[in-house]
C-alpha cells in the first residue's frame, strides 16, 4: 500500500496546524460558527444533530493494521468507544468535543490518515473495489491509479470550489463491486488489443434525482486518464450549474446539455491539456504501482480447512457466505460482516478494530480493507488459516455469517445521527435483521441487496438495492417509501417505487411480504430475488405490498 512521502506528511503537518489556529479561534469567539463553517468542512468535520461529526478519508478503502488500531485508539480516546464505517469508504466519529478535533487529525497524520476533502464541493474519497488486488476476475489492481487520482486532486487548486460535491469510482474487474455507474465519474479497467485502458463513464449518481452514468469514453489509454479526467472535471466547473444546489450535480448537467455534446466539450478541454501533461503522471503511477506489489503468496495444506469445514457447521456456514474467490491458489478473500442482528450497520468498537487489526497481522499479509457495503475485509487469508480465524471472530462478536444475505443491510445514520436526516434508518435495519434471524429465513432467501436511507439524500444507497427503502416526513411524521428491482453492479439499475409509503411501524411486515412473494413465486432456490422480479415484474410484488383488503378498506 502507498507510503507517506516526506512530502506528504509536511504537506498534513502544515494543513493540520492551520485548522487548529482556526479551532482555537473558533473556541475564543473570534470565529462565529458561519465564518468557521466552509474552514471545518475543508478538513471533515461536521455539525450533526447532537455534536460535531469527523468523517475520516480511508482512500480506496485500504488500511494496514497500524492504521486499524490507531483508529480504535481515536474511538476510546476522544468519541465513545466506537467509529461507524460509511458507504465512501471512510470512517466516521459522532462525538468528537471540537477543542479535540486537531489532535485528532494529528494522531491520524502519525499513521498516514487525514480527514481532507471528506466534505465540501471538491473532489471526496476516491473509492474502489473492496477486492482490489485480490479478486479473482481482476484484470489489473484499480488501487494505484486511484491513490494517483488521490494525489491529484487533494489541494487541486481548481477544484475546491466545484459547483457540487463529485466522487469518482475505481474497478478492476469486469464485475463491479463499486458501483461506479452511480457515480459522478466511474472508472473501469478493460483491455483491448492487448492493451490496458480505461472506460470512463459520466453523470451517476443517486439522491434527488437518480441516474445510471453514461459512457463518456469506452477507451482512454493509461497515458491518457489523468488529462482526460481533468478535462471532465474541468469542462463540468464551466457548465455546472450554481444557481440551484439541487440541479449542480454533473448528472445534471449531462442530462440538461446531452452525452454528446458533454463528450465534445471533454475532448476539446482534452486536447488542449494533453500537451501540459509530460509524463510526469504516469513516473509518479510507476512508483505508486511498485508499493501496491502482491504480498507474498505461501503454499500450504488446507487439510484444516477442509476437515473443519466439514465437522463444524457454524464454520462451514460462514465459509459459504463470507468467503470469496482469490486470484491465488490456496487464498481466500475473508468479508468480516459489521452487521450482527440487531446492531448498527457499519459501527465497530475499538476492541473489535484491534481485533481485525491483529488478525490482519496475524493471518492477512497486513492488509485490510473497508467496505462500501459498510464491512471489512481481509482481502488475503490462507484457507489453512481460517479455522482459526473464525474462532478469534466468534470471540469478538465478529462471526456472523450473513454477507450478501437481507440482514446485511446498507444504513446510513439517519435521524439518530444526521442534521439532514427525516427519518430514522438505523432502528429500521436493526428490527428487519432481527425479524429475519427469528423466521430463520435468510439463507433460504439467498442473495439480496436491502439499502436504506433516511433522506433524498440517498447515502444509503436505497436506489441501487435489490428492496429500497427512502425515510422521508410527511407532515411530521415518518414515511417509508420501497422500491424493488435496483442494481448496483455492472448491470446498474434504479429500483421501481412500489406505492405509498409505509408508517414506521409497518415497514418490517411489509418487508416480509415482499420476500414470501419471491419465495412463492422463484422458480426454484437457484433463482434470486432480483432474478424472479425481472421475470416477473412488479405487479406480485405490488399485490403482497398492498393487499386488495387493505385497498378497500
Amino acid at each position: 500500500m502507498y507510503q507517506y512521502t516526506e512530502f506528504d506528511r509536511d504537506f498534513l503537518a502544515a494543513r493540520n496546524a492551520q485548522f487548529r489556529a482556526q479551532v482555537e479561534r473558533r473556541i475564543d469567539g473570534s470565529l462565529t460558527e458561519d465564518e468557521f463553517k466552509p474552514l471545518r468542512l475543508m478538513n471533515g468535520l461536521y455539525l450533526q444533530l447532537h455534536a460535531y461529526m469527523l468523517r475520516v478519508a480511508i482512500p480506496y478503502g485500504t488500511l494496514n493494521s497500524g492504521q486499524m488500531r490507531q483508529l480504535a485508539m481515536i474511538a476510546d480516546r476522544w468519541d465513545r468507544g466506537y467509529g461507524h464505517f460509511t458507504t465512501r469508504q471512510n470512517i466516521q466519529y459522532n462525538w468528537p468535543k471540537l477543542k479535540d478535533v486537531p489532535d485528532m487529525l494529528d494522531a491520524l497524520a502519525e499513521v498516514g490518515m487525514h480527514a481532507i476533502q471528506t466534505s465540501g464541493n471538491t473532489i471526496r474519497n476516491v473509492t474502489a473495489d473492496h477486492f482490489a488486488g485480490a479478486a479473482r476476475d481482476e484484470i489489473a489492481d484499480p488501487r494505484p491509479v486511484a491513490e494517483l487520482l488521490r494525489q491529484w486532486s487533494t489541494d487541486h487548486p481548481e477544484f475546491q470550489f466545484l459547483p457540487r460535491k463529485f466522487k469518482i469510482a475505481v474497478t478492476g474487474s469486469p464485475h463491479d463491486r463499486a458501483v461506479i455507474k452511480a457515480h459522478d465519474i466511474g472508472i473501469r479497467v478493460v483491455e483491448r488489443d492487448g492493451q490496458t485502458g480505461y472506460e470512463v463513464l459520466v453523470g451517476g449518481g443517486l439522491g434527488r434525482t437518480p441516474m445510471i452514468g453514461k459512457v463518456i469514453n469506452d477507451f482512454v489509454a493509461a497515458e491518457d486518464l489523468l488529462p482526460y479526467l481533468e478535462a471532465i472535471v474541468s469542462t463540468y466547473n464551466v457548465l455546472g450549474r450554481r444557481d440551484n444546489k439541487y440541479k449542480a450535480r454533473i448528472k445534471i448537467t449531462v442530462h440538461e446539455n446531452g452525452i454528446d455534446t458533454i463528450r465534445e466539450k471533454v475532448e476539446a478541454r482534452f486536447a488542449e491539456l494533453k500537451p501540459r501533461f509530460t509524463g510526469v503522471d504516469q513516473e509518479m503511477l510507476a512508483t505508486i504501482e511498485a508499493q501496491f506489489a502482491p504480498p507474498a503468496f505461501r503454499e500450504a495444506p488446507t487439510d484444516a480447512y477442509d476437515e473443519t469445514y466439514a465437522k463444524n457447521p457454524l464454520f462451514r456456514s460462514w465459509c459459504d457466505t463470507n468467503l470469496h474467490p482469490h486470484k491465488a491458489e490456496g487464498y481466500a478473500i475473508v468479508s468480516i460482516s459489521l452487521k450482527k442482528h440487531g446492531a448498527t450497520p457499519g459501527d465497530a468498537t475499538g476492541d473489535q478494530m484491534r481485533v481485525m487489526a491483529d488478525l490482519a497481522q496475524a493471518y492477512g499479509h497486513d492488509e485490510l480493507r473497508i467496505s462500501h457495503e459498510q464491512n471489512v475485509i481481509l482481502p488475503h487469508v490462507h484457507r489453512s488459516d481460517l479455522p482459526a480465524l473464525y474462532a478469534r471472530l466468534k470471540a469478538a462478536d465478529l462471526a456472523t455469517a450473513n454477507i450478501g444475505l437481507i440482514s446485511d443491510i446498507i444504513a446510513c445514520p439517519g435521524m439518530d445521527y444526521c442534521a439532514l436526516a427525516t427519518a430514522r434508518s438505523i432502528p429500521v435495519a436493526q428490527e428487519i435483521a432481527e425479524r429475519f434471524a427469528e423466521l430463520k429465513l435468510e439463507h433460504d432467501i439467498g442473495p439480496l441487496k436491502l439499502k436504506i436511507s433516511g433522506c433524498i439524500n440517498a447515502c444509503g444507497h436505497h436506489h441501487v438495492g435489490h428492496i429500497g427503502i427512502l425515510g422521508l416526513d410527511r407532515a411530521g411524521v415518518e414515511n417509508y417509501q420501497i422500491t424493488i428491482g435496483g442494481d448496483a453492479t455492472e448491470d446498474a439499475a434504479i429500483g421501481e417505487r412500489m406505492g405509498p409509503g409505509f408508517a414506521y411501524d409497518e415497514v418490517t411486515d411489509a418487508i416480509e411480504r415482499i420476500v414470501r412473494a419471491y419465495l412463492d413465486t422463484r422458480e426454484g432456490p437457484q433463482e434470486t430475488f432480483l432474478e424472479t422480479f425481472r421475470r416477473l415484474g412488479a405487479d406480485p410484488f405490488k399485490a403482497a405490498l398492498y393487499p386488495k383488503e387493505t385497498v378497500d378498506a
